[in-house]
């Protein structure tokens, strides 16, 4: 195997799939690129068993073939050579040497025979949807996943296709995220797959703010064409819970108000909330809010803000960063606060809008 490139037109590949190789790999050749030089293309691929990316890149191939090399090595040769120079690699036995002025790197390698990669997913369905839709479906619900839960099943995020739409949905049991677009064109089957969370933080890496991107569903895997790369993840397999019944459908008692405002009142009470728990009460009655917080150190703080409210007095506990995170992802000037009682859970979103929901469960206090 034997190519020359540009450092620049080298770096771009390594640095978009550097993130799923782990620094401490029970297999060596995971932390290992397979480089695959054919035609006049050159394909790296990076693994850790769950998620896969591949990226590809122009370059001149003298001789071709394959190789796994080191791939945080590689990328930081790359990265330290001048850029706009010039780089040849070739491989000749057991070693593959890196070329550039007078720059000269010789790396160890493992066969490409060795290499676990992923060729057919078996897809049942394809989706077409705009890069933008997609990066935002999983802005607007990632946060809500849960993160090393026994409940391996809330460890990411679900993705289902009903009819024209494509909707997201993270829940960590404690609150609740739901995002949905209209595709332009009506989806196969009904079907839902749960996107390990690797895979979904480092799919949002990819995604850019427009482009058309390709979403393949397959028994056990997920594919999605970004540009130049082809990301591919494992499945959770695991029943994701029937999140519509935790949705509350009575929002007799809704509360309007400043998304700014409230967010801005929400992170100065929290100062002086307890640092482990995180507990807020508000204090909801006709037309204000006050919220409170106090600390074991009998420290305490209290916040009075105007809303539009006209229902009942009602007194609820609720941890302040879940509400603060369905605040920073709702895009309106104004929010949405429905509540029963003191014992139910809080619906926010938009006023308006019901492409996004959020759902905090309460907590005592």
């Amino acid at each position: 195997m034997k190519l020359s490139a540009t450092r620049d037109v080298l770096l771009k590949p390594l640095q978009a799939v550097i993130g799923v190789v782990e620094r401490r790999q029970t297999m060596p050749i995971l932390s290992n690129v397979l480089l695959v030089a054919r035609g006049t293309e050159l394909l790296v691929t990076a693994t850790d068993l769950e998620v896969e990316l591949v990226a590809r890149a122009d370059v001149s191939v003298e001789t071709g073939g394959e190789i796994t090399l080191s791939g945080r090595k590689l990328l930081d040769i790359c990265r330290a050579l001048p850029e706009g120079s010039a780089v040849d690699l070739a491989v000749s036995g057991e070693k593959a040497v890196v070329k550039s002025g007078r720059s000269k790197f010789s790396l160890a390698t493992l066969p490409a025979a060795e290499f676990p990669t992923v060729e057919d997913i078996k897809a049942t369905q394809k989706i077409e949807v705009d890069s933008g839709v997609l990066a935002r479906l999983i802005e607007k619900t990632h946060f809500s996943m849960a993160q090393q839960d026994v409940r391996y099943y809330l460890n990411g995020m679900l993705l289902e296709t009903v009819d024209k739409q494509l909707r997201a949905v993270a829940t960590d049991g404690h609150r609740l995220a739901l995002c949905e677009a209209e595709l332009a064109r009506k989806s196969g089957t009904e079907q839902q797959v749960i996107v390990p969370r690797k895979g979904v933080l480092e799919l949002q890496r990819l995604l850019g703010d427009e482009g058309p991107v390709t979403v393949e569903l397959g028994p056990n895997h997920v594919r999605i064409q970004v540009e130049g790369i082809r990301f591919t993840s494992k499945l959770i397999d695991g029943r994701f819970p029937e999140y519509g019944r935790v949705i509350p459908k009575d929002t007799t008692n809704e509360l309007t108000a400043d998304r700014t405002a409230l967010r801005a009142a929400l992170q100065r009470t929290a100062i002086l909330s307890n640092e482990k728990y995180r507990g807020i009460r508000l204090v909801i009655r006709p037309g204000g809010i006050t919220i409170q917080a106090h600390n074991p150190e009998q420290e305490e703080a209290e916040e009075e803000l105007e809303v539009e409210y006209a229902g009942e007095d009602i007194e609820i506990g609720f941890n302040v960063n879940y509400l603060l995170d369905a605040l920073g992802a709702i895009d309106g000037e104004e929010i949405s606060l429905s509540v029963l009682d003191s014992n139910s859970s809080c619906l926010i979103r938009s006023p308006g809008k019901e492409d996004s929901k959020f759902v905090v469960m309460p907590m005592r206090l």
